[in-house]
C-alpha cells in the first residue's frame, strides 16, 4: 500500500512546519490511514486507485494526509508553540477527516467517483 492514495509531503504539511518524523513511521502510519479508510468506507480504494477520476483522488489523499498528520502531531508536540496550537490543528483535521468520511461513505458518492 506504499503511498498510493497520499503523499508524506502532504502528510508533513498537515503537522506543520515543526514537525519532525522517520519516514519509517510515516510509511506505517500512511498505510495503516489507507486500511482505516477502506475499512470505514468499505471500498479498497488502494486496489480501485486507478479507476478513481483525478479530481476525487484530490479527496482521498485529504483525508489519509490528515490522518498521518494527526499521528505526526500526536506523536512529538514538542515543536509547536504552545499544546494549544497542536490541539487546534488536529481538531482541524478531525473536523476534516469526519467531513469527508460522512460523503465517501455514502455508496451515491462512490459511484460517482469511479
Amino acid at each position: 500500500m506504499s503511498w498510493t492514495l497520499t503523499t508524506s509531503g502532504a502528510c508533513i504539511s498537515k503537522a506543520g512546519a515543526n514537525a519532525t518524523i522517520s519516514s519509517a513511521a510515516l510509511l506505517i502510519w500512511s498505510n495503516q490511514a489507507e486500511a482505516t479508510l477502506s475499512t470505514i468506507t468499505r471500498k479498497d480504494w488502494v486496489a480501485d486507485y486507478a479507476n478513481v477520476t483525478a479530481n476525487f483522488k484530490q479527496v482521498l489523499s485529504d483525508v489519509v494526509s490528515d490522518m498521518v498528520g494527526m499521528r505526526i502531531i500526536s506523536y512529538d508536540m514538542s515543536g509547536y508553540t504552545s499544546r494549544t496550537e497542536a490541539e487546534t490543528m488536529l481538531d482541524v483535521l478531525r473536523d476534516n477527516i469526519t467531513r469527508n468520511i460522512e460523503v465517501l461513505r455514502e455508496q451515491k458518492h462512490q459511484e460517482v467517483m469511479d
